[in-house]
């Protein structure tokens, strides 16, 4: 009946209901149904729908947009509708069929036997790949029940019926509906801490297992360097990258740099446990509308495996980009800013997703989703920040004017927070590490009386300052660059170990209670602000990742040139 961009408007004459798939003209374009009103249709093209025109057959599936899901995953690049990228050449056609890696025979392995009872989500088998993470083969949600039949070991494609439990086919592969997280157990449980191997992150706004993240910067921020970081070094089984609208050069130097970098758990390449959303901004609008709901079903389907997975969606502003547009097209009433009203319910659909859960087959897996958000004109308080900023446990605001100063990550402590800290530091207590929460207080109070103390400085002049002032305006540049500065580019500095996150933050905490008892003693500040306090700076690029006990060598050094000036 109508065609404008990606809206379609369809006659109605049977067969289909809300988010069904309905194959479009004679290519197949594929599309979402979204409305039904009276005797007219409303669906959304996940392609370009140059050629498509009124008169053209429309053809329902009776589906839902579902994703293919399977071992061949792991290690690959796919669009938002998760159809393969590599070796499908520069474009891909309309129609185009999804499908992972479907051609490949997979080593299965049995875990049970005729005659077994099995629960949902229990486990029949196991894929012998000799990757580095361990994928199962699950009894589907609702089956459960006795093994009827199972396949003996062997090579099987992903589509194989590979075991029978109580009238249901078991196979390699799945499929589920995107826009449906997959059931579970139970909800939350002990949090446990996410090391991102990121100082700032893990010293001062740590984020647990399960947790829901946004990252809101302005432009040249930073963004999608820490977001890398994390992906690469975060210590979660499985890390799921969805570039939502980003530019393609920053999506091939991301699939480049996964592919180039060894996997610190183990040898081999990180990006054999990274699966790739590709979706950049060239790509057709409503596909990045649906590319992070696919980067969840495909992380819920690793998490009922029993593993951590990590979601990094960059970025989430560009996807309510899409739906605003869209809602444009359909005459939806537009909220602020020309959003659509449902804008607030999509950001905590999506951040629902998340969480530690008990599988259905009673293991322990998680879901963690990290989003950034790209306010314009670096406006944080424009309405996809501030809704996400309503649904996350953890903010990690960054900062324009630190990252101008060249200090990275430009993560503002002022800015940020954790609402997972006070769980997380009985965590460490319990883990052996009591002083985590003191060292982070600690931490806080010199940034916060050092900011305080800025702004008086510029006014004023620092030699203006009492000396304890001036002390403290020191201790803050101390843990500004000894301790919360990190270089992406560093050989040692890259990642940083926790043992060594604590031996610096404690080793330039020293310093700074030495200095405080140098001019309590009757030294001039002066005297103190010009010794060299290189050895502790530069520890963190001078030493490896763990080495903790370099640093306290550095510690010891510095403290006693301090105390030669007495």
């Amino acid at each position: 009946m109508r065609v404008a961009g990606p809206l379609v408007e369809l006659e109605y004459v049977g067969g289909t209901a809300m988010y069904d798939l309905v194959s479009l003209g004679e290519t197949g374009i594929p599309g979402e149904v979204v409305a039904i009103s009276g005797g007219v249709v409303t669906a959304q093209s996940y392609e370009y729908t140059g050629g498509l025109a009124p008169g053209d057959v429309a053809r329902p599936q009776g589906t839902p947009l579902s994703a293919s899901l399977g071992p061949g995953l792991l290690g690959g690049v796919f669009d938002g509708l998760l159809r393969p990228l590599s070796g499908s050449g520069d474009w891909l056609s309309p129609g185009t069929a999804r499908g992972v890696a479907e051609e490949r025979a997979w080593p299965f392995v049995p875990a049970v036997s005729e005659g077994d009872r099995v629960q949902e989500g229990g486990v029949v088998g196991r894929i012998r790949d000799g990757g580095p993470v361990p994928l199962r083969v699950l009894v589907p949600p609702g089956a459960g029940g006795v093994v009827e039949r199972v396949a003996s070991e062997g090579g099987y494609r992903q589509e194989a019926v590979v075991a029978v439990v109580n009238g249901t086919e078991v196979r390699i592969g799945t499929t589920w509906p995107v826009r449906r997280p997959r059931p579970v157990r139970t909800r939350g449980g002990e949090r446990e801490a996410l090391a991102t191997g990121q100082r700032v992150i893990d010293l001062l706004f740590p984020v647990a297992r399960g947790g829901t993240v946004a990252v809101p910067g302005g432009f040249g921020t930073g963004k999608t360097m820490l977001l890398q970081q994390i992906a690469k070094w975060c210590d979660a089984d499985v890390i799921v990258y969805v570039g939502c609208g980003e530019r393609g050069n920053e999506m091939a130097d991301v699939i480049a740099e996964l592919s180039a970098l060894e996997d610190p758990r183990g040898g081999g390449r990180l990006a054999d446990r990274t699966v790739t959303i590709a979706n950049t901004s060239n790509m057709p609008m409503m596909a990045r509308e649906a590319s992070i709901y696919t980067g969840a079903t495909v992380a819920e389907y690793f998490r009922d495996m029993d593993l951590d997975v990590v979601v990094i969606a960059d970025s989430t502003s560009r996807w309510a980009e899409a739906l605003r547009e869209f809602a444009s097209r359909t005459g939806a009433l537009p909220a602020e800013e020309g959003y659509p009203a449902g804008l607030a319910s999509a950001i905590a659909a999506f951040y629902e997703r998340a969480g530690a859960v008990t599988t259905l087959g009673g293991g322990q897996g998680s879901v963690t989703l990290i989003g950034a958000v790209s306010p314009p004109g670096g406006d944080l308080t424009e309405p996809v920040t501030a809704h996400t900023e309503r649904f996350v446990r953890c903010l990690w605001t960054l900062d324009r004017d630190l990252a101008y100063a060249r200090h990275y990550p430009a993560l503002s402590w002022a800015g940020s927070f954790s609402r997972d800290a006070a769980a997380l530091a009985a965590r460490h207590a319990a883990a052996g590490d009591p002083a985590w929460s003191v060292r982070r207080d600690r931490i806080a109070s010199v940034l916060a009386e050092a900011d305080r103390l800025a702004d008086l400085v510029d006014l004023i002049g620092i030699t203006a300052l009492p000396d304890q002032e001036r002390v403290s305006v020191l201790a803050g540049r101390l843990v500004r660059e000894g301790v919360l500065r990190q270089s992406a580019l560093s050989a040692h500095d890259a990642y940083c170990g926790p043992d060594k996150a604590a031996a610096l933050a404690e080793a330039v905490l020293a310093v700074v209670d030495r200095c405080r008892e140098l001019v309590a003693s009757g030294l001039p500040a002066a005297t103190v602000e010009t010794v060299d306090f290189g050895p502790v700076l530069r520890a963190g690029e001078e030493v490896g990742p763990h080495d903790a006990e370099g640093v306290r060598a550095r510690r010891e050094a510095m403290l006693t040139r301090l105390g030669d000036l007495r």
